[in-house]
């Protein structure tokens, strides 16, 4: 017998979010920021982001989970201060190195998990920017309420848009395993309106494709969990990039036009 709930606000979906999330594996992510590091460029999802950013040229802005400072260095060319959340030493490594590459001289680094940041220990911020960094939280709900707090102004949040990682997700079905399975946007959604937070809700307009260099690229790229693949399936992979990557010989490169990210970004104003 199904249950009816009278009142869909009463769905904890804080609890379904975290039950979908119950048999993620990290990722080593030391071990992954060398390769980020190698691999970041521009590309249009940073012009997509930064165009819906509303920045100030004296705000500070708290960037959580800043990886190895893709985001990080180009918003500090934007702002008066960056501070930027990583749990990872390593990633904090190559985003000091990409700093002062780049004369970035306005930005503090915290080594922190997403999951134990507190107001009480960050304090005010007039921005809080969250690229790709909230997916794979579990305690979601109390973290962004330590996010919202912080914020004076606005908070900015990119999570998986539905066509997300499609390439991963169809060989994952040819190996016949479970792709990993992170919650639908709609989940994040509702937990905000359930905490009274009102967001609006944008899907990126991506229209370019990744392109690589060599087959070998495209199974290095971040995208496949190459830490979990048996040598045998690493081989399966190999034949199933060369399967349905297509060459262009003007550019030298290989792409399949499926492969593209899709990102929602949900954004409000305090």
């Amino acid at each position: 017998m199904k249950q009816c709930i009278e009142n869909p606000n009463d769905v904890d979906w804080a609890s379904f979010w975290a039950e979908k999330l119950s048999t993620k594996i990290d990722k080593d992510w030391d071990k992954a920021a060398a390769g980020f590091y190698r691999r970041t460029k521009k590309d249009d999802y940073n012009d997509a982001l930064f165009s819906k950013l509303k920045l100030d040229e004296n705000d500070t802005v708290l960037d959580v989970g800043c990886g190895e400072g893709s985001i990080t260095v180009p918003l500090s060319r934007k702002v008066k201060k960056v501070i930027g959340i990583d749990s990872s030493p390593k990633m904090l490594e190559y985003l000091e190195k990409r700093a002062k590459d780049e004369n970035a001289n306005n930005i503090e680094t915290v080594l922190k998990p997403i999951e134990e940041i507190k107001y009480s220990e960050i304090g005010d911020a007039d921005v809080v920017v969250c690229s790709r960094s909230l997916n794979g939280i579990v305690p979601i709900e109390d973290v962004l309420a330590e996010l919202n707090r912080i914020a004076n102004k606005y908070v900015f949040i990119t999570v998986f848009g539905p066509e997300n990682k499609k390439i991963e997700k169809d060989f994952d079905r040819e190996l016949g395993i479970k792709t990993e399975d992170f919650p639908d946007y709609n989940y994040f959604f509702n937990i905000l309106f359930n905490m009274g937070i009102y967001a609006n809700v944008e899907r990126f307009d991506l229209n370019n494709y990744r392109k690589y260099d060599s087959v070998e690229e495209a199974m290095d790229n971040g995208k496949f969990r190459l830490d979990l693949y048996s040598d045998e399936e690493k081989e399966k992979l190999k034949a199933y990039l060369e399967r349905i990557l297509t060459y262009d010989p003007e550019t030298e490169k290989y792409y399949n036009v499926k492969d593209k990210a899709d990102w929602i970004l949900v954004w409000w104003k305090k």
